[in-house]
């Protein structure tokens, strides 16, 4: 529109320190649609931001906890207010809430509210608090017409008076009133349709298990159908917050033990402390500032996130930087990434690869450390040798070098995909595994490989049964130690 005019970059930075802003301008800069500019500080250099690899999510939340609770002890004054995790996705926050509740530390979740107190994750516990037990009113009444089945005021209203007629909760007066001609008869089949349900789930609870059956009951109550035809912008991510319940039920033994863990989260929600950490998304987190901001979740398909990448392409990729880029820059003086080799999805485990945007990182601003065994690695890779494991000009030692870390390297190939039965066992690619091969895995220990997808393969093992892993996790049997 103004030919000739001047571009001013506004690249003074008067938040974070020299290293924060030259990891986060490395980052920035594969952006293609961008004018540009180098941010520029005069405060000092700094430490270096932190990469950390982990075995799995609640390795994860350990990290931080410990990281938080380290500096609470170094730093005189410190301020837990002075702390962030920012994540990419609301379902991410549970692993952290639970792990701060265990070690007491205050938090408070910024934008939105708690993990168990979302609208999605408070009707899934009253479903499963209703199959547990048929007393819990308050539960049946939240759910009794989520989703739509048409019982709406008029027949809660009728429910009430005859259960303190009765003397008995509230299914059990549904139980009587449609036998009755109490209720109109749309009703009467709805309520009919529901008690049974119930019925049959809690026949089931008896000998199902507890995952599998909240898996069942959140379909068949068409609970989960609700909202996948649900076309508001809220509605993915309350599906994402159910599969993240689901991944937090997984944890325990019983369907009783995870009620009364809820209820005792629930009972320490309320802090009297204004000085907490806070937990938000890397979208909330904009125009924000911290000391120590923890930045979790830096794998593939998380972040950047994959619906995004499949609805607007590079577009979308570059907002996803942009992301990562205003993570880094609201902190002050320390950056902490984080990524995990498994995540609990769905309630299984699912093997993970380190974001792309890891990658783009100057290697020489990083400190890194990882779990022993990751990627073929030490625990503590220097920052010159990161570079090589994904893709970088770097030099790798013997550790680095062997098949299994190659294929992880390799991740970015065309995806080659094989499936065979153990009569038909066709062997692969120099490197690669055979389908039908016994391998050995760290965690889940020996078994043999029934499907191969690239870099991830699906192996049944013999006493953890059937797991997604990556190759590079894997060694074949005969070579395990």
């Amino acid at each position: 529109d103004f030919p000739g005019a001047k571009v001013i970059r506004l690249e003074r930075n008067y938040r974070s320190t020299g290293t924060i802003l030259a990891v986060a301008s490395g980052l920035i800069s594969h952006n293609e649609d961008r004018l540009g500019k180098t941010l520029w500080t005069e405060d000092e250099e700094g430490e270096k931001v932190r990469l950390r690899g982990l075995w799995d999510g609640e390795a994860e939340a350990r990290f931080v906890g410990e990281e938080i609770e380290a500096l609470q002890s170094a730093e005189k004054d410190f301020k837990l207010s002075s702390i962030a995790v920012l994540v990419r996705a609301g379902s991410q926050t549970r692993e952290f809430e639970e792990r701060f509740l265990t070690l007491g530390l205050p938090y408070r979740v910024v934008g939105g509210p708690r993990f168990y107190e979302r609208m999605e994750v408070r009707d899934a516990l009253s479903y499963l608090r209703v199959v547990h037990s048929l007393s819990h009113d308050l539960a049946f009444e939240r759910i009794m017409n989520k989703p739509k089945r048409g019982l709406g005021n008029t027949t809660l209203q009728r429910l009430h008076q005859a259960a303190r007629a009765l003397n008995v909760p509230l299914i059990e007066t549904a139980r009587s009133l449609v036998a009755s001609d109490e209720l109109r008869a749309p009703a009467r089949r709805s309520l009919t349709s529901l008690i049974e349900d119930f019925d049959r789930w809690r026949d089931l609870s008896r000998t199902m298990n507890h995952v599998e059956l909240a898996q069942l009951v959140l379909e068949e109550s068409g609970y989960i159908d609700m909202w996948k035809q649900d076309k508001t912008i809220e509605a993915p991510g309350r599906l994402e917050n159910l599969n993240e319940f689901i991944t937090g039920l997984a944890k325990f033994e019983t369907l009783d033990g995870f009620l009364e863990h809820v209820s005792l989260v629930m009972e320490n929600l309320e802090s009297g402390s204004s000085d907490q950490v806070s937990i938000m998304t890397l979208h909330a987190a904009k125009g924000l500032e911290f000391e120590t901001v923890f930045l979790p979740g830096w794998e593939e398909g998380l972040f950047p996130n994959q619906r995004s990448l499949d609805e607007n392409g590079r577009r979308a990729l570059e907002e996803e930087r942009r992301l990562a880029y205003v993570g880094l820059t609201r902190a002050r003086r320390r950056a902490i990434i984080s990524h995990v080799a498994n995540r609990r999805l769905h309630g299984s485990w699912t093997a993970t690869l380190p974001s792309r945007f890891i990658e783009e990182l100057p290697s020489e601003h990083l400190e890194i450390e990882v779990d022993q065994g990751l990627y073929g690695g030490g625990t503590s890779w220097s920052s010159s040798s990161w570079g090589g494991a994904y893709g970088g000009n770097a030099t790798w030692g013997e550790s680095r070098t062997s098949p299994g870390f190659s294929r992880a390297k390799s991740r970015k190939e065309a995806v080659r995909y094989i499936e065979a039965t153990a009569e038909e066992i066709t062997a692969l690619p120099s490197g690669d595994f055979a389908v039908g091969v016994r391998v050995f895995h760290q965690k889940f220990g020996y078994g043999a490989v029934k499907r191969a997808e690239g870099e991830k393969l699906t192996i049944s093992f013999e006493k953890a049964g059937e797991k997604k892993v990556l190759a590079s996790f894997v060694v074949p049997a005969d070579q395990a130690t």
